[in-house]
């Protein structure tokens, strides 16, 4: 049976198959894009395809999924053991009073620039939405609930999130950062994809010349419906990817004008709707996916700039929630066109709705510089959010796979008469239950990879 098949009966749904070698997720609708948006998920920052970058040197660091469930992925997150990462922004021309002694006690003189707020130290508020993009993503894709994008819009959440650590690398010279992302971003993608392709050719896979989507994934790696349920959420490693390489040309273009390139960043999603679309191949999706949350990425260079700080409370709220009206409005309005208000399958409302979102919590997180210290109170709940964070990678490349194995193993307990009259075998949030069981197993076992992409000492657990 395969993993597609598997799925039946558990909230899974199948997919189109826009490249003829076997379905896949509809690359235009936020899942994907873990979402199948298209879902998104994070890739990782891993939303973040998302890996932070060591402090020496320093290196800041997405899911995703397939369209029944959502596209709502996390970033890469080796960045979790990087200060400098989460280090705050600081605006151009901040004024001297608001400049605070170096580390070493030492007064900084009005000449010199004002320090960064938590320089090599983590925020604790940028690590907490990162876990619960995690545990939203892997949410969606076992219930497939519609209105958890509304909720939590993960994906758009994971790339701000990685817009900003972007922003604060390329601090350093850009070829470096972009390669450093890379290498943090491949070596956990290539382990879990030799898992993945091996076991599509054990069932009958035969790649074709796209099979080089696996090693640097521009594009949407290619599979067979054996394994949609894995390689679906690739869409985001690939989107997070390509903002990657894109970054040091868009942080030149923003700088320029940024209160006018974020509002003209929402231009191209709004043409892709009324104007031209995409093809629906690799390209178009590509282009899609970076449309729809191209808003996103940039917030994180306006909080990482300190572009928000400098905006005014009325406006900054009013356009955020006139963004989420219009994307929540079109995504009701068109139900009947879309088959749902999910906003991981409608790009243009998942765009709006992600926008606005984002946008107030990353302006909240600027203008009343919030840190969620008080975590360090509650020893579990923030050890727990280190480790999503130091695993965000792995927790989003294999959590498909720890849903799809907790079914069969679901069906083993059926065969013993005391599990079946006491355990709710048939309840989703049973097989929630098993799957987060198998994602725990998979972060020590696995895990570890992204310490060796980041060049530190392989541990369990972060």
């Amino acid at each position: 049976m395969s993993w597609g098949s598997e799925q039946q009966g558990y909230g899974y749904g199948q997919q189109p198959d826009p490249y003829g070698y076997g379905q896949q997720p509809q690359q235009y609708t936020e899942y994907g894009q873990a979402y199948p948006q298209q879902y998104a998920q994070p890739y990782p920052e891993y939303g973040e395809g998302y890996a932070a970058e060591t402090a020496s040197p320093p290196e800041a660091a997405t899911a995703v999924g397939h369209r029944s469930a959502g596209r709502s992925g996390f970033p890469s997150s080796s960045e979790a053991e990087s200060g400098e990462g989460w280090a705050q922004p600081t605006a151009p021309g901040a004024v001297e009073a608001e400049s605070s002694p170096d580390p070493g006690g030492k007064e900084a003189s009005p000449a010199d620039p004002a320090p960064k707020a938590n320089e090599g130290g983590r925020d604790r508020y940028f690590d907490a939405l990162r876990a619960v993009a995690l545990v939203r993503v892997v949410t969606y894709h076992t219930f497939g609930w519609a209105w958890a994008g509304m909720l939590f819009p993960s994906m758009g959440v994971m790339f701000a999130l990685a817009g900003t650590l972007m922003a604060k690398s390329l601090e350093r010279p850009a070829f470096k950062v972009v390669k450093s992302r890379m290498r943090r971003l491949l070596p956990p993608f290539w382990f879990w994809g030799f898992f993945v392709v091996v076991a599509m050719l054990i069932h009958d896979w035969m790649p074709g010349w796209q099979i080089v989507f696996w090693i640097v994934p521009v594009g949407d790696p290619p599979g067979n419906q054996w394994g949609v349920q894995a390689w679906e959420i690739l869409w985001y490693l690939r989107t997070y990817l390509w903002f990657v390489l894109l970054s040091p040309l868009l942080l030149k273009i923003f700088r320029k004008a940024p209160i006018p390139v974020l509002l003209l960043s929402l231009v191209p999603i709004v043409v892709f709707q009324y104007g031209w679309q995409p093809p629906h191949d690799r390209f178009g999706s590509a282009l899609t996916d970076l449309a729809t949350y191209l808003f996103c990425w940039l917030v994180g260079f306006a909080h990482r700039e300190g572009v928000l700080q400098r905006l005014k409370p009325a406006p900054a709220v009013l356009v955020s929630l006139a963004a989420l009206v219009y994307g929540g409005w079109y995504a009701f309005a068109h139900q009947a066109d879309f088959g749902t208000y999910d906003l991981d399958e409608i790009p243009l409302a998942q765009a709006f709705w992600s926008a606005g979102f984002v946008t107030l919590l990353m302006y909240f997180k600027a203008y009343y510089d919030v840190d969620f210290a008080w975590l360090a109170r509650f020893k579990r709940l923030d050890r727990t959010v280190t480790i999503f964070n130091g695993r965000a990678v792995t927790i989003y490349l294999w959590h498909e796979i720890a849903l799809v194995l907790a079914v069969p193993l679901i069906d083993q307990f059926w065969k013993v008469p005391a599990f079946e009259k006491w355990l709710p075998l048939e309840s989703q949030w049973f097989m929630f239950g098993i799957g987060w069981v198998l994602i725990w197993i998979a972060i020590p076992l696995f895990g570890w990879v992204e310490d060796v992409a980041a060049k530190k000492k392989p541990k369990l657990l972060p």
